[in-house]
């Protein structure tokens, strides 16, 4: 939180901002608040933090400092906030763990209006005393109240500074440029004259990230922030004049304000701003960012610049030859001569002029997510009616997001002056504005079908505004959440916390910052920092490698290469080898070729970039899998199983289907980027390994043989993981080689921090995946086969993710005659890895793609077709699995009856009967997970060998704690609470270590969901080898404590912990799991069929966790893996060029969910009375089923999609291909517009790819 104060309102403002962005030089008066300044577990905590902690909104922690901020500093400015002014708070922060429901939910209670807070919290328990463990998910009465003395204090000295008579202009110098900030407008406009190409930074949102990411180096930067002439407001009797200044935060507050004032006629414009300003950027954002930057960028995307255009504003700009007006117009807009700045001028104020009476504004935007995303496309729409007419007297239309400027359809506003504003104008707007733009010099990305229909259809939304003259706000819709609980048995003692909601150990560190991640160790004395050299080629050889610049860069140490890899350059995790660094050729872009070393990041990074990598052009470059199957790229062996005779159950089927479904693929963009330290200890070749990573074994496996020492001078540490999700078990341990090598060869730590965009490059992450299908069924819906062939696109290197598709294709049907065929495609992109389900996810959807086709080719409720085609009784799966569906039926029974669905799936009939142009659209799934790893031997059994899987406990005499090491990323609550149970002790004498490879060899990866499982009985075991080892010492003293009791040192011998699975891919049967997960959910949409534009109305999910050992953090996994189902299957999109480049490569362009998009109404139930003999305390596994139960929205969109093309007249079966994107939901709703784009449309070969990317799936749209 930023805090100054104004002297000219006597106020001290506070708000929040992105540190990356913030210069530091910026801050000169402004007084600093992070997290560990409001509240700590050394003095006092916050009641922020404690609200957001014992609510259970941290999971992985990594986000919550930025949440704890945001409300703490909504707090500052408004103590009793409304729900829509949290909401807004909170809406500029990502978090990819919990879902949000529990963050907004422990924050409400600071509102006015107090909202059901649900069923479950905690109480935390005193050190050294036992307490009453609250069944609650949390009360309110237990928070403590704000106070006086947690308020901030500004301090006094910084109000004198603001009110110094005396201040002077500032200038501070730095490595490669300096900084200057003028008291007034005249010294301004001295130094822009004597230094014209010095930019202008007040927010630094432009300036900053082109320093970044694209290395501009200004040797001056001027900030005018502290001139108070730049940031006047000015009430006039034609219009507002706003400072250039303004944040738009600030700007915001002004219009808000004068619509309520003034005369609703003259605030049309005023009104169509704040609707953009709404949607631009998040809060942090908008604090910081200023409208004359926004308006001086001209970004080809702008929210404000076509609607300031569309209202015929004015830019006021001076220089020491004075001052002048230019229109902020076309001329304007496209950098013409006479319509920009002079290098030596200075923007001083926007002039917005009011509406008048018969004049109409509008303003439309579409992006990839409602918040904080750029637009696709946006406009801004001005109409001026002739006197008591519907004559049109004058008209301007504006587009941002179609070309690479803001662009003026003004040959077609100047065509329809004089028209009347009827359906025949309509019609002749939509088809000339589209002519006219159709030549124009598109952006980057290319003009799409879906943008050239935006144009349209934003044409047809202002016409219908218009006509009906609307006026009305939207109406803020609260979040309703409902988390039904679970049954504690009554028997239960009162210290034995397992089934109860118990807070994240770490909940109240996490919100106090004083969780420590990897890259919060202290350096270490003489400690260097390591950057990569990746690859910008997708498939060339490398001819050669010059080094001598980087060499020479100032700080640099080394640069390193596989020269320097005193073991071996290759490793094998899975099947197929894999080089550390590359050496004769590169098959990806981002592929390690060298690293750079140097004392600092910073110099280390601009060191890399002189690496000068000299290639030769490789063909074919293999991007997609359709490329793959056209070469023949694939890896062995092919996968297949099979059941029943398919073609006989073709031969008597009443109908047959063929058709085809992409799933595309998704980063995992955790919070933590990739991290590591690695420190020799100058003595027998040992090195310490701080790591953030779900498999420490393997890191340590791999670093000793990239070294040539033994595994046991590698000492690996995991302290917590910033997120994971599968996505740091392999691609971790590789990087960490890289870093040791490093540290081998200089004799200094190094460490290595990769930055979101590197992250994104280098790693990879869930796997693209077509599915053909072809499906014979009965008229009654009956399934009665089903051939279906999977291509996974797996990157440059193999996997075990086909095997988790096929063994899990068939999702809760049993299907009596079945082929399913996988090929894994072997491409030029980085290699994909494991990601939450692991292939599940997308052969799944596959599956529930055929059912629907069935349903509406049948003409039958797809709900009934699910039901139909289930397993219905004790069966066996297609690899001859036994399974027993009860559970199952039970979850989809309960989410029929608690989500309505009959009585909510007649009022959405009954709602698209009455609205053509926005359709509802609601569906139930079904869910059947099976839990276990492929392949086999991560679970700890393969080839009738059990591996033993370790728990050490050690008990110390001092005050009687228990110290346990676990394994990596799984939560020490559960830990603790299994402990607890075993030992008899609370939770509170118990601590959690670290993981460590030197306390605890020989770990498994925590992925695959099976943590607690396997590590949970490991605990177990451990607790009872110390039980038997104590129960000696207990007999001869009954009435003692457990102090009295613990006089003896224990070092447990390693406990074998094992699932028997196996599974045989030539007879095709087995038992490769050890049990399943049952689910159901059902979600309900609403779609806007003219910019493809949904709503997440509601979600209700019913899930089978057994007895939940913490159903607080089961609840949580159930709600963020559904929401990265959410983002999976609806928005998050990997975009590459054709040379193999990734373009989605940061927040900025790779959409993960926000709290804007989790439905409005969510409620989770956990089925009573479940039992699971094959885990610990008839506990399953939860953290990878629910993922697929996000597949809901997608399949409630497709059923609204149908709706609008039946009344339309268009086929109902059609390929809806995942992800769901507002682009795919626009095409797939035909009507006369993307019509009307089709005729016009040049020809290209891909309608739903733009010419200058593809997708790394391959998206098509067809109609079966």
């Amino acid at each position: 939180m930023i805090s100054m104060y104004n002297p000219v309102s006597n106020k001290i403002l506070h708000y929040s901002a992105n540190a990356c962005l913030i210069p530091i030089c910026s801050l000169y008066g402004a007084a600093v608040t992070t997290v560990e300044g409001i509240g700590s577990t050394k003095s006092r905590i916050h009641p922020v933090q404690e609200r957001i902690a014992k609510s259970h909104g941290s999971q992985c922690g990594f986000c919550t400092p930025g949440m704890v901020m945001s409300v703490y500093t909504l707090l500052q400015n408004h103590a009793e906030p409304s729900s829509k002014q949290l909401y807004e708070a909170l809406a500029g922060n990502l978090c990819r763990c919990t879902g949000y429901r529990p963050i907004v939910e422990g924050c409400k209670i600071f509102c006015k209006t107090k909202c059901n807070l649900g069923y479950w919290v905690h109480i935390i328990t005193h050190p050294l005393y036992v307490l009453q463990i609250c069944r609650k998910l949390f009360t309110a009465e237990e928070f403590q109240p704000q106070e006086a003395t947690q308020k901030l204090t500004f301090p006094p000295e910084l109000i004198l500074m603001a009110t110094d008579q005396h201040k002077r202009t500032l200038v501070f110098h730095g490595e490669r440029m300096t900084w200057i900030s003028p008291l007034t407008l005249k010294e301004l406009l001295e130094l822009k004259s004597k230094f014209p190409k010095a930019p202008l930074v007040v927010g630094n949102t432009i300036v900053g990230p082109n320093m970044k990411f694209k290395d501009a180096c200004h040797p001056i930067i001027i900030s005018p922030s502290r001139i108070f002439d730049l940031s006047a407001v000015i009430f006039s009797k034609t219009g507002l004049t706003l400072g250039a200044a303004c944040s738009l935060s600030f700007v915001k507050a002004i219009l808000v304000q004068a619509v309520s004032d003034l005369p609703l006629e003259t605030t049309q414009i005023f009104l169509a701003l704040l609707k953009q300003l709404k949607h631009l950027g998040g809060p942090q954002i908008r604090n910081i960012a200023s409208l004359g930057g926004n308006v001086l960028s001209r970004h080809p995307s702008s929210d404000l610049n076509p609607l300031l255009a569309a209202g015929r504003c004015v830019l006021n700009v001076a220089s020491l030859c004075g001052t002048r007006q230019i229109l902020l117009n076309e001329d304007f807009l496209d950098a013409s001569e006479n319509a920009v700045l002079l290098p030596d001028e200075v923007l001083l104020s926007v002039y917005i002029p009011y509406s008048k009476k018969g004049e109409f504004v509008s303003a439309f935007r579409q992006a990839e997510r409602r918040e904080n995303a750029l637009s696709l496309v946006n406009a801004g729409m001005r109409v001026a009616f002739k006197p008591d007419s519907a004559v049109i007297a004058d008209l301007s239309i504006f587009y941002g997001g179609i070309a690479s400027t803001t662009v003026c359809a003004k040959k077609s506003c100047q065509l329809l002056i004089g028209r009347s504003w009827n359906k025949n104008t309509l019609e002749e707007a939509c088809q000339i504005v589209s002519e006219e733009l159709l030549d124009l010099d598109t952006t980057p990305e290319g003009t799409s079908e879906y943008k050239r229909t935006l144009i349209t259809s934003f044409i047809f939304k202002f016409y219908l505004q218009t006509l009906k003259q609307l006026n009305q706000m939207n109406t803020f819709i609260l979040f309703v959440f409902y988390v039904m609980k679970q049954d504690i048995n009554p028997d239960q003692f009162s210290y034995d916390p397992v089934g109860c909601p118990l807070m994240h150990l770490a909940g109240i560190k996490h919100a106090t910052g004083e969780a420590l991640y990897c890259d919060d160790i202290h350096p270490t004395e003489k400690e260097l920092s390591l950057v990569l050299v990746t690859s910008s080629r997708a498939h060339a050889e490398i001819v050669s490698i010059d080094t001598s610049q980087a060499l020479s860069w100032p700080g640099v140490v080394d640069v390193i290469t596989a020269d320097d890899v005193p073991g071996t350059n290759e490793f094998c995790y899975i099947t197929e080898p894999e080089s550390l660094f590359a050496t004769e050729k590169v098959t990806c872009v981002g592929q390690i070729v060298c690293a750079v070393v140097a004392d600092s990041a910073a110099r280390a990074k601009r060191a890399a970039a002189k690496v000068k990598i000299t290639y030769k052009a490789l063909e074919p470059i293999v991007l997609t899998i359709e490329d793959a199957i056209k070469h023949t790229s694939f890896f062995s062996p092919e996968r297949k199983l099979e059941q029943g005779n398919v073609q006989e159950g073709f031969d008597m089927a009443d109908h047959i289907l063929e058709g085809e479904v992409h799933i595309g693929g998704q980063e995992h963009f955790y919070m933590e980027t990739q991290s590591m330290l690695v420190i020799p200890k100058g003595e027998d070749k040992e090195m310490d390994i701080y790591v953030s990573a779900q498999h420490p074994t393997f890191t340590q496996e791999l670093v000793a043989s990239v070294l040539n020492i033994p595994s046991n001078r590698i000492m690996c540490h995991v302290k917590r993981v910033g997120g994971g999700f599968g996505g740091k078990i392999t691609k971790t341990a590789i990087l960490a080689a890289v870093t040791a090598v490093a540290a081998n060869k200089t004799g200094h730590a190094v460490r290595c921090i990769l930055d979101r965009a590197d992250d994104m490059l280098i790693t990879g992450g869930r796997h693209p995946f077509l599915g053909r299908y072809k499906v014979g069924f009965m008229n009654d819906g009956r399934i009665v086969a089903l051939c279906v062939k999977y291509y996974s696109n797996a990157g440059c290197t193999a996997d075990e993710s086909i095997a988790n598709a096929l063994l899990r294709m068939d999702n809760a049907y049993k299907i009596p005659n079945l082929l399913c065929q996988g090929c894994v495609c072997k491409t030029n992109l980085p290699s994909n890895t494991a990601f939450r389900g692991f292939g599940f996810p997308q052969s799944a959807l596959v599956t529930e793609t055929v059912i629907t086709d069935v349903a509406i080719k049948t003409g039958l409720p797809q709900e009934e077709v699910r039901e139909r085609n289930m397993y219905k009784a004790f069966d066996e799966t297609h690899y001859k699995q036994e399974i027993d569906p009860g559970n199952m039926i039970r979850c989809w029974n309960e989410c029929m009856q608690k989500s309505c669905f009959h009585k909510r799936k007649l009022e959405a009939e009954e709602f698209n009967k009455h609205n053509y142009w926005r359709k509802k659209g609601i569906a139930i799934i079904p869910l059947k997970y099976s839990v276990g790893f492929q392949p086999m031997y991560l679970n700890q059994v393969g080839f009738e060998n059990t591996i033993v899987f370790s728990f050490l406990i050690a008990v110390y005499l001092d005050i009687c704690y228990s110290k346990c090491l676990r394994a990596a990323s799984m939560p020490g609550d559960i830990c603790s609470l299994i402990a607890s149970r075993e030992l008899r002790i609370p939770t509170s004498y118990i601590y959690i270590s670290e993981t460590s490879t030197a306390t605890v060899p020989n770990t498994r990866p925590t992925a695959a969901s099976i943590g607690t499982d396997i590590n949970g009985m490991a605990v177990k075991d451990a607790c009872e080898t110390l039980m038997k080892r104590l129960k000696p010492v207990m007999n001869k003293n009954p009435e003692g404590t457990w102090k009295d009791w613990v006089r003896v040192w224990c070092l447990l011998p390693k406990c074998t912990v094992s699932y028997k699975t196996h599974m045989d891919w030539e007879k095709g049967e087995g038992r490769p799991y050890e049990y399943f997960v049952f689910g159901a959910a059902c979600s309900e949409v609403e779609v806007d069929c003219l910019t493809g534009d949904h709503k997440n109305i509601r979600t209700d999910i019913v899930m089978d966790v057994g007895c939940s050992i913490n159903p607080a953090i089961d609840i949580g996994q159930i709600e963020g893996a559904f929401v990265q189902g959410l983002g999976l299957y609806t928005m998050e999109v990997l975009k590459y060029s054709p040379e193999g480049i990734l373009k989605a490569y940061g927040p900025n362009q790779y959409k993960i969910p926000a709290l804007c998009d989790i439905p409005e109404q969510f409620y989770v139930s956990l089925l009573s009375s479940s039992q699971n003999t094959s885990a610990i305390y008839s506990s399953k596994a939860i953290g990878e089923p629910a993922l697929f139960l996000g597949s809901s929205v997608f399949f409630a969109i497709k059923d609204a999609i149908a709706a609008a093309r039946e009344e339309r007249g268009s086929p109902r079966i059609f390929t809806l291909n995942s992800p769901a994107t507002p682009e795919h939901i626009r095409m797939a709703c035909m009507d006369q517009f993307t019509e009307m784009v089709s005729k016009n449309k040049p020809d290209s070969g891909n309608p739903c790819a733009t010419p200058s990317y593809c997708y790394s799936s391959g998206y098509f749209e067809k109609d079966v």
